[in-house]
């Protein structure tokens, strides 16, 4: 059995069809879902991994699990396993998150590959601000959204000049989903930068779901 049957059998066999319902109304979803929780969806998908060292092989099957999946999970197991050593941080990733993003097109997708995206930051910081700084102005929704969250979790390595800068041409968009990750994005850097964050609140016009979100911590 190869890695993708691999991961598709073992998310059967912890799915509980009783959580399936309500996960599928959660997610707005028309992809049904098997009813598998995330902790044990990231473990198969690691797991399914096993001492693999090939980063195309990984990415391969990726991509496989992601086009070819009938519930879900088996999209959410896709991107986990881009978390695994071997593909984290390689910059042929790229194409799959953007992949990813444009066919997932939902606040999961993105949030999930945020920190794909981080970890490129900090591994390729030249390459991986390229990508950002395209993906704030794409025409596609997703691909800002995950362009505005690419740095959470980057605490005191935080680049202020990048994050002020995907965020200036998306604080007027009146998308719910992007004036939420333009707040998210402020109130995760002000874990460290507290009056960096406090005065770019005073300086911008933000939505006030943005600036609710910001300054939820100061």
């Amino acid at each position: 059995m190869d890695r993708v049957e691999l991961i598709r059998a073992h998310l059967r066999e912890v799915a509980d069809p009783a959580r399936a319902t309500g996960q599928q109304a959660y997610m707005k979803s028309d992809m049904p879902f098997l009813g598998v929780r995330v902790p044990d969806a990231r473990r198969i998908a690691r797991a399914a991994v096993g001492d693999e060292r090939d980063p195309l092989r990984i990415l391969d099957d990726a991509r496989r699990l992601w086009d070819a999946a009938s519930h879900r999970e088996e999209r959410s197991a896709a991107m986990m396993l881009l978390a695994v050593a071997p593909a984290r941080g390689d910059l042929r990733i790229v194409p799959l998150i953007e992949h990813m993003v444009r066919t997932g097109r939902w606040w999961d997708v993105t949030d999930e590959l945020a920190g794909r995206v981080r970890e490129l930051l900090d591994a390729h910081p030249r390459d991986g601000e390229s990508l950002v700084r395209g993906w704030c102005l794409s025409e596609e929704l997703w691909l800002r959204r995950l362009a505005i969250l690419s740095q959470l979790g980057r605490r005191d390595r935080a680049d202020l000049r990048l994050l002020a800068d995907v965020l200036e041409p998306n604080l007027r968009e009146p998308e719910f989903f992007i004036r939420k990750a333009v707040g998210w994005a402020l109130r995760d850097a002000a874990r460290a930068f507290p009056e960096w964050v406090s005065a770019y609140a005073s300086a911008h016009a933000l939505s006030p779901l943005s600036r609710r979100e910001a300054l939820k911590h100061l």
